[in-house]
């Protein structure tokens, strides 16, 4: 799925049922609602009366009492009103809150479950606007549209029954042009909900597109391209805005039209019956009683008119929703998982493995690539940039699965082993540490969450890290900041070693973890690295000399495949690739 990907047609509002399920933990709040609504248009719909009453009895027939009688019952009729509007509005904004936060934490847990193909197929920001934006659109018109609508459904069936319990032959003049305002709301309507979805993803590309440059500020400050990016920006805005315009020009036409039919309507409807009234032929009260259930049921269909655009887009947005929820991960736990062996001796064997990423199906990452890892052996895998390596990790965490050939541990096929069980067994030590926004001791909690402040330290001090965490002014309770910006890049790579050592998994993965670093940094952090993968089973990508050479068996790997293997010693003797490679590092 991605943002250029054909949409499919609108459904109107059947895409509003996938609600369902949210609200219906909220029977009690949306009963409590149904039960205010009710006494809410009752009180409303009892007003006219009050007014009939106030003019026939009170007015002209000049009597004080009963004029002070319809007085206290129209304050009475107000302060039900009230109290039930209160109550009403309470219900239905508690529900929508309940009700979309469940939505947003089945979202999200929906996303967060996806393959890492998932995430190569679209951008993040993308799927934040969705999960922001769009359920926002949803709760707006829950907790608001949603009650204004039925409301006002409920309003004009009570004014148009009651206009005829009043006034039967001016209520048939009234009924005669609802045709006429009902058609341009449907009309209007289906035009609303296309632009309301169009408008939706472009807001969405901006989302995406200040995701990806705000993640990236340093290279877009290296080059210079503060002014091209805010060109992008603003052009993405631009779009945004256009449709937008449309959207809102589009429910703009539609509500004048429905004012000018419906009080138009009313306009002669009250003038005819004026009329009678000077006529003597009906009471100024009947007709006043008439003329405010005539001016409730416009009000009624001028709300419907306007609520009607807003449930629209709510349904363009919850069919965005849908789509990221119809999502289905391709990697998933068989029904009956194999159980691994305890203790785990950390065997690793693919198997005539071949393999291309779901992006690039014409170019094959691994081709009959067969590897066996002895328990507590550490291999390390070199070959030039796009040889393979990174995808032998990659597959062995699982998170894609070759198109040929099988990847065991211990002797079980990681397909038949659950994704979750598997990762629990391997630790990864990648080149560029993830770092969140989260406190030093919580960082390294990433490895192991239910670690203790005495095992957390423990760890950072195995990794050279706890020097450095003493040292920020809230020590292991200090924020790292966004994508660890407090650190240097040695420092967050401590970090990254730390969790790998909390974890404590049998298996260990290091990718290129002293690629970039300085010499003191790696240093360092060989230092911890030493620690690490005592007695573990390892797999390493390198470059540097100092870390291949502490490998028990070394790999060289080429366009996807095996091309030597064997000590550094022998590999040097036998020349090919490893050489030239040894060779470029000494010169360099």
């Amino acid at each position: 799925m991605t943002t250029d990907a054909p949409r499919p047609r609108g459904r109107n509002l059947r895409a509003l049922t996938s609600l369902w399920p949210y609200v219906r933990p909220y029977r009690a709040l949306a009963l409590g609602w149904a039960a205010f609504l009710a006494l809410s248009s009752s009180s409303t719909l009892a007003l006219p009366y009050g007014v009939r009453l106030m003019i026939d009895h009170g007015f002209s027939r000049n009597d004080p009492a009963a004029l002070n009688r319809s007085f206290l019952l129209l304050f009475a009729i107000a302060l039900v009103l009230a109290l039930a509007t209160a109550g009403r509005y309470f219900c239905i904004s508690l529900l929508g809150e309940r009700a979309i936060t469940a939505l947003r934490g089945r979202l999200y847990g929906h996303l967060i479950g996806q393959d890492v193909a998932f995430f190569e197929r679209l951008r993040v920001g993308e799927v934040i606007s969705r999960l922001g934006t769009d359920t926002q659109v949803v709760q707006d018109m829950l907790g608001s549209g949603v009650s204004v609508a039925l409301r006002s459904t409920v309003t004009l069936i009570g004014a148009a029954a009651l206009m005829a319990w009043t006034q039967p032959r001016l209520a048939g003049m009234t009924a005669l042009v609802i045709p006429g305002v009902i058609l341009p709301i449907l009309l209007f309507g289906r035009r609303v909900q296309k632009l309301s979805r169009s408008n939706q993803d472009r807001i969405a590309d901006t989302a995406a597109i200040a995701n990806e440059t705000l993640n990236a500020a340093s290279t877009v400050k290296a080059y210079a391209r503060e002014d091209v990016e805010v060109g992008r920006y603003r052009a993405a805005l631009a779009q945004a805005l256009r449709m937008a315009q449309r959207r809102i020009g589009t429910r703009a036409g539609l509500t004048a039209t429905v004012i000018v039919l419906v009080f138009g309507a009313v306009t002669l409807v009250l003038w005819t019956g004026a009329r009678e009234v000077v006529a003597g032929q009906l009471s100024p009260g009947v007709l006043g009683q008439f003329v405010l259930y005539a001016v409730f049921a416009a009000g009624a269909i001028g709300a419907l008119a306007e609520t009607w655009g807003e449930v629209q887009r709510a349904a363009g947005a919850m069919e965005r929703i849908d789509e990221l929820l119809a999502e289905q991960p391709h990697l998933v736990a068989p029904l009956q998982p194999r159980v691994l062996p305890q203790p785990l001796r950390g065997e690793i064997a693919f198997e005539k493995v071949g393999f291309h990423y779901p992006t690039r199906p014409d170019t094959p990452s691994l081709a009959d690539f067969s590897l066996r890892v002895r328990s507590g052996e550490t291999v390390a895998l070199v070959g030039p940039s796009g040889a393979g390596k990174t995808t032998v990790l990659q597959l062995l965490l699982r998170f894609y699965d070759p198109q040929q050939g099988r990847i065991t541990l211990d002797g079980a096929d990681l397909r038949e082993l659950d994704p979750g069980t598997l990762r629990r067994a391997l630790a990864l030590v990648p080149q560029e540490p993830v770092i969140f926004h989260a406190s030093a001791a919580d960082n390294i909690r990433v490895g192991r969450a239910e670690a203790d402040d005495a095992a957390v330290i423990a760890a950072a001090q195995a990794a050279e890290a706890d020097a450095f965490i003493r040292a920020l002014p809230e020590t292991y309770a200090m924020p790292l900041g966004e994508r660890g910006v407090r650190l240097s890049g040695g420092q967050k790579q401590r970090i990254a070693i730390a969790r790998a050592l909390l974890k404590h998994a049998p298996v260990l993965l290091l990718d290129e973890a002293t690629a970039s670093l300085d010499a003191q940094s790696e240093a360092a952090i060989q230092k911890a690295l030493s620690r690490l993968h005592h007695g573990q089973t390892t797999l390493v990508i390198a470059h540097r000399l100092a870390t291949v050479q502490r490998a028990d068996r070394i790999v060289v790997m080429d366009a996807g495949r095996i091309v030597a293997e064997g000590t550094h010693e022998q590999l040097l003797a036998a020349g090919g690739l490893y050489a030239d490679l040894a060779r470029l590092q000494f010169l360099s």
